[in-house]
């Protein structure tokens, strides 16, 4: 990944297990297969924006699990949120949460998550990467966007906005909590399983399955079953969409969800409550609890 011509860069010394570019998304684009994708927990890079003062959608770095290690090539201001997480320059410990100002040659560091999976880094002026209808972001389904991040990549980074860092009023996220609780309304395929499939879903024994990435939340648990056979034609998939596949085992739609599918979708989680998702270990309990629509 090259950065261009700027000497505003960030050296990528350490990638770790999967670093991404991502700001709010591209929306707008389903039409085209293309989902909207973007920050899994978009209320942290939201945060970590606003305490260096960028524009809450500038592009930032979301990191899973074991971090990132950075060398800027000039002094910049970063911010780290989402997953509580260690913050080192040179070593030494950074503030997580907080606006924090790195020399230029230094090398910053981002640990390992705990509690929850993802962290944001924010730096004044944004990740600079070229758009990609109107988005920054690593698609990894569709394959738009740059690639995840591998040692040795130089990121170029915007001008710093005129209105400098601004985190007075900014309290760190909550991290994950013991349980996942995940809203669902029925439907649009409700009618495909039986009233018994809904006792199993909302009576819990569900937990957050190892397979699970940016397209889907998948779980491990007690089988759906269904009232009829057979498949149906591909149709739309949005995002929350809770998709039940042959296993009947559910899967909930993240960022990177297809746009299409033909498994039927139980019900839909409300977009307020995938970020928690994005950050549940595998492992972590899940309970679906039923919500109305009217």
């Amino acid at each position: 990944m090259s950065a261009g011509p700027t000497d505003r860069t960030l050296l990528v010394v350490q990638a770790g297990a999967l670093t991404t570019v991502q700001d709010l998304g591209r929306p707008g684009h389903a039409h085209l297969g293309v989902p909207r994708s973007g920050a899994l927990d978009g209320p942290a890079l939201r945060a970590a924006n606003r305490l260096v003062g960028n524009p809450p959608g500038a592009a930032g770095l979301e990191t899973t699990v074991n971090g990132c290690a950075l060398r800027p090539s000039y002094a910049v201001t970063v911010a780290v949120t989402g997953a509580p997480s260690p913050v080192r320059i040179d070593g030494r410990p950074a503030a997580w949460g907080a606006p924090v100002r790195v020399p230029g040659g230094a090398l910053l560091e981002v640990g390992t998550a705990a509690p929850g999976l993802r962290c944001y880094l924010a730096v004044a002026g944004g990740v600079a990467v070229p758009p990609v209808l109107g988005s920054r972001s690593t698609d990894l389904l569709s394959g738009l966007g740059p690639a995840p991040l591998t040692d040795g990549d130089v990121l170029p980074v915007g001008p710093v906005p005129g209105t400098g860092a601004d985190g007075g009023d900014v309290l760190p996220l909550p991290g994950p909590g013991p349980e996942l609780v995940l809203p669902v309304a029925r439907g649009p395929r409700d009618d495909w399983f039986t009233a018994d499939a809904f006792r199993t879903l909302f009576g819990g024994g569900y937990v957050v399955s190892p397979a699970s990435n940016r397209i889907g939340l998948r779980t491990r648990g007690p089988a759906l079953r269904r009232a009829r056979g057979g498949e149906l034609p591909s149709e739309g998939m949005v995002l929350g969409a809770v998709q039940v596949p042959p296993d009947g085992l559910p899967v909930v739609f993240l960022a990177d969800h297809p746009t299409t599918g033909g498994y039927p979708v139980i019900g839909v989680v409300p977009e307020g409550s995938l970020p928690a998702a994005a950050q549940s270990p595998p492992g972590t309990p899940v309970r679906f609890v039923p919500v109305s629509t009217r």
